[in-house]
């Protein structure tokens, strides 16, 4: 009995029982949860090797959100969007909701696309202004605020305390003080410590703030890495909108020494798309509300309303608003990105942080370059999420292996996330070239169909190449060996990333 008993606990025999017990507990965790299977074999990869970390990880960034959270947001959609949709889906069919003169076949498609899928309206004559730099787009903001009448919708990965974050903070509190109706969605997480106490004097003063899907005086972040409001929106007087890359903070403005100048895209739109960005906002907001039991936004009444102008008439761009995330698994936006580059002619020029494409998206990339597409994609010098970065190194020398130019932006840290083709399509907005926006996280961008604007982005891209270093075979050759196994390590794990 004796001998039984030191045979079992021999430090061999303890290690293979961890080890055992460990791996049922990992396909337990991993498959109980409906996913694809290169996140599947990714997190049974984690937990197999990472016995006490892996399951450490999983707990903050493996967990998907509750069955009950998809369906409120799902019900949002559908009370809000629907009747819209089905309207211009008639129309469709009658053959005069775009005519063919309008714009392309490969823009009409798109456009049927996201109609069907996404039930994603298409509004026209909306007139858009660019900008790529944080600080005049900060002073259009505050501007806009300041300005505003009836109401003013924000809603932010992040929104930070600190001085251009309490700029707006302020600006907001003087509408609310003045009648406005001020509402801010943040996400808790994006925001690095920012919870409900920083927004308490606007609420003292008739605002209201809420951290998305997150208790209602939230102090810390639901601990999860996933599942978060990645969407940067504001909607203004149902008249005015923002939809791009900036989030809210000081690093936004290029005043962070780790980054330098920060390089991003972001729109101002005004014209009937608000409309679409105002049912994105009140969907979160209210879906939301089931946390905090904070008053519910109902956008039916005429004050919500876009309301066409001399100007906005004299506008050319045609936008659909697209959003994404774990609630639906159609992946809209990534299906909009694999459409445009599949079915770019001339080029398609690609701005994004993070490259981490998924194989259909990596496929579809090689594919119109080898059949002679000009493919181009930007990304930074430097990382924001090592990991991140690492993967990005490594899909970036595949592509560029595969007849894909790829160029590193050298002048500070590049947040853009842009894709324009053919000088007639274009989408500009929160959804990186990675598995997280893809999958993971809540997106929205604009997908425009209008020459002017698209040839302003290839432009910007084109002036963006001045302050490029193209990566080519050579350089990654030349890269060390261990940098080259953190980036063949950071690959295995780009589905959990």
């Amino acid at each position: 009995m004796s001998a039984i008993i030191i045979f079992i606990t021999h430090p061999l025999w303890i290690i293979a029982i961890i080890f055992f017990a460990n791996l049922i507990a990992a396909i337990w965790t991993v498959f109980r949860e409906k996913r694809d299977i290169a996140t599947t074999w990714a997190w049974l990869l984690v937990l197999t090797l990472l016995p006490i970390i892996g399951f450490t990880l999983y707990l903050f960034a493996g967990r998907k959100i509750s069955n009950e959270q998809i369906f409120s947001m799902k019900k949002e959609q559908q009370e809000q969007i629907t009747k819209l949709a089905n309207e211009q889906k008639s129309l469709w069919n009658k053959h005069s909701l775009i005519p063919s003169e309008k714009t392309t076949d490969t823009g009409r498609a798109l456009i049927h696309f996201f109609l069907e899928s996404e039930d994603a309206f298409i509004t026209q004559d909306n007139q858009v202004e660019i900008f790529t730099d944080g600080k005049e787009k900060f002073e259009s903001l505050l501007r806009d605020i300041k300005n505003a009448k009836h109401h003013i919708h924000i809603e932010y990965y992040s929104f930070i305390a600190d001085d251009i974050g309490n700029k707006i903070l302020k600006a907001l509190e003087e509408a609310a003080a003045r009648g406005v109706e001020v509402r801010v969605l943040y996400d808790l997480f994006g925001s690095h410590g920012t919870t409900y106490k920083f927004f308490k004097h606007l609420e003292e003063l008739g605002g209201y703030a809420q951290a998305f899907i997150s208790a209602s005086k939230a102090l810390i972040s639901t601990p999860r890495l996933n599942y978060h409001d990645h969407r940067k929106l504001v909607i203004i007087d149902g008249n005015i909108g923002y939809i791009g890359g900036f989030n809210i903070g000081d690093q936004y403005l290029g005043k962070s020494p780790k980054f330098g100048y920060w390089r991003d895209t972001h729109l101002r739109i005004k014209g009937f798309a608000l409309f679409e960005m105002q049912a994105r906002f009140s969907m979160d907001w209210n879906t939301t509300c089931r946390k905090t039991k904070k008053p519910r936004l109902d956008i039916s009444t005429k004050e919500y309303m876009p309301i066409a102008s001399n100007e906005q008439a004299h506008g050319s761009t045609r936008i659909q608003i697209v959003s994404s995330g774990p609630d639906s698994e159609r992946q809209s936006i990534k299906r909009g990105y694999q459409y445009i580059i599949a079915n770019a002619k001339d080029y398609v020029y690609i701005q994004t942080p993070y490259l981490i494409p998924d194989d259909s998206v990596l496929e579809a990339l090689i594919i119109s370059a080898k059949a002679g597409t000009d493919v181009r994609i930007m990304i930074p010098c430097m990382p924001d999420h090592i990991f991140v970065y690492r993967a990005t190194q490594f899909y970036a020398k595949y592509l560029v292996e595969n007849g894909v130019k790829v160029y590193q932006y050298d002048n500070g840290f590049l947040h853009a996330k842009t894709v324009v083709s053919d000088d007639h399509i274009s989408s500009v907005g929160s959804a990186n070239m990675d598995f997280r926006s893809f999958k993971l996280n809540f997106e929205g961008n604009a997908f425009c169909y209008d020459d002017k604007l698209s040839k302003d982005l290839k432009a910007i891209f084109l002036k963006d190449l001045d302050n490029c270093t193209e990566l080519t075979t050579e350089f990654f050759d030349n890269q060390s060996s261990w940098l080259k196994f953190k980036q063949y390590f950071s690959r295995l794990l780009s589905p959990t990333l």
